[in-house]
């Protein structure tokens, strides 16, 4: 059986049944509260998690109404069938998923999740962070939760192992830090995979890009140039990477590299790899640098990195500089500028015995284009540079900016206005633009975004 049928006192200290919530004194929401809080421990004393775990949410739900009707009853606890509902749902999310946070996993407009100790739950809607009226009972549900996520991997999260990355069943990021390095009580992030595809008409439409530039950059990828987006975390980075790779053809064939996979590449010949963590006793590890060296045996045409963050730049440089032309990547940065000198510093965190002048040569040679993205503070994330890298001029690398974003005010509902900006000049990749047959619709789109 998965429920018992006797009705078990709850343990404590003393030994004694605790009182019950009508003999406690108090307001009548509190001891709405109390009789609440009483039912939903002795529905848990009653349940086997092992077995309950196996079962659907459906079963489960059904099985928890009625065990929450029978303790109700046999105590004269006043509770009405809303209560009965929301309860059973509450219990049935806390055994089989994760708590309070099902529902904002559930909800479509929520991009991050922010938990901040038991007390405070933020979300991100539209570009802008939000406090959510949901919470934790205490830090010790927090850290059952915790622990749930790490357990569904085969990792553990404790005081011997205070920091968690993660990825939950549906792909969404999961980071975790607990006391004693978190002050504030165990918080958990979650950055919430997306179930749009998105393309660059919806980018239009949520006002990342202008219809002349989402052109520019649909033709950038189509021609097989080396793509860089950089900007700062939240700003849209991968989401527009996934729009980029929407315009790779059918017949190339893309390895995808990333920590916690999230790009949705629509392609038939693609394969992802993914990071793994060390195991408890700190073996195994395998990260993105050994995944990049081992992509290049695996014949790709596109070699595409998730987030170029440590010294796998320098060997995804290498790869771009050997025919792997159409490699893409992002990287966190807060200019394009900023970009190229990030990954001057990953290269240098590579051991490679080079000196600056021949690292700036690689990067120079290899990246054609860098875009940066900010989310800016009317939450919608922008493209705000389009920048091109067009050789070295002495130990400097050159680059020119074909794109930028103009600020010019505020809107009365707070949205930001402003145009994209195109500069004139003709792009020195434009011999790759006129080999694929797309030279002169590269200008148009140009063009056609200087004159708007």
């Amino acid at each position: 059986m998965i429920f018992g049928t006797k009705n078990i006192a709850l343990e404590v200290p003393s030994g004694r049944r605790p009182a019950k919530p009508d003999d406690a004194a108090g307001t009548a929401s509190e001891k709405a509260h109390a009789a609440m809080n009483f039912i939903r421990d002795e529905v848990l004393r009653r349940i086997e998690p092992a077995i309950a775990v196996k079962m659907s949410p459906r079963e489960l739900g059904e099985r928890i109404s009625r065990l929450i009707v029978d303790i109700a009853s046999g105590q004269h606890l006043l509770i009405n069938e809303y209560e009965q509902r929301a309860l059973s749902s509450e219990m049935v999310d806390e055994m089989l998923g994760l708590g309070p946070l099902e529902g904002l996993l559930r909800d479509d407009s929520v991009n991050d999740i922010l938990v901040n100790g038991a007390g405070m739950i933020f979300v991100e809607r539209h570009g802008k962070l939000e406090l959510t009226n949901l919470t934790f009972r205490s830090d010790a549900h927090v850290l059952h939760v915790a622990q749930r996520i790490a357990s569904s991997i085969g990792r553990r999260i404790d005081e011997s192992s205070p920091m968690l990355d993660a990825r939950l069943a549906d792909g969404s990021r999961v980071n975790v830090i607990i006391p004693p390095l978190s002050i504030k009580g165990p918080c958990i992030s979650i950055r919430k995979f997306s179930r749009i595809t998105m393309d660059f008409q919806k980018l239009v439409e949520l006002r990342t890009v202008s219809v002349p530039l989402a052109r520019a950059l649909e033709i950038a990828a189509r021609c097989r140039l080396n793509i860089v987006i950089s900007g700062g975390t939240g700003s849209g980075k991968t989401t527009f990477l996934n729009a980029m790779s929407k315009m790779i053809s059918n017949g190339e064939r893309i390895i995808s590299i990333e920590d916690a996979a999230e790009l949705q590449l629509q392609q038939p010949h693609v394969v992802q790899l993914e990071t793994r963590p060390p195991n408890i006793e700190g073996q195994g590890q395998i990260v993105q640098r050994d995944l990049v060296r081992n992509a290049l045996r695996m014949r790709p045409d596109r070699i595409i990195v998730g987030e170029v963050r440590g010294p796998e730049a320098f060997d995804m440089m290498q790869a771009m500089n050997t025919g792997h032309n159409g490699s893409m990547s992002t990287i966190h940065a807060n200019s394009a500028r900023d970009a190229i000198a990030r990954i001057e510093n990953m290269i240098i965190m590579a051991n490679v015995n080079l000196p600056m002048r021949a690292i700036r040569g690689q990067i120079a040679s290899a990246v054609d284009l860098i875009i940066h993205m900010e989310r800016m503070r009317d939450g919608v994330r922008r493209v705000t540079e389009v920048t091109e890298l067009t050789g070295m001029e002495e130990e400097i690398i050159s680059m020119g900016t074909l794109f930028s974003f103009k600020y010019m005010g505020e809107n009365p509902d707070g949205t930001l206005k402003g145009v994209f900006e195109s500069r004139g000049g003709r792009p020195h990749f434009q011999s790759r633009l006129d080999y694929f047959g797309l030279g002169e619709a590269f200008t148009e789109a140009h063009s056609a975004q200087a004159s708007t």
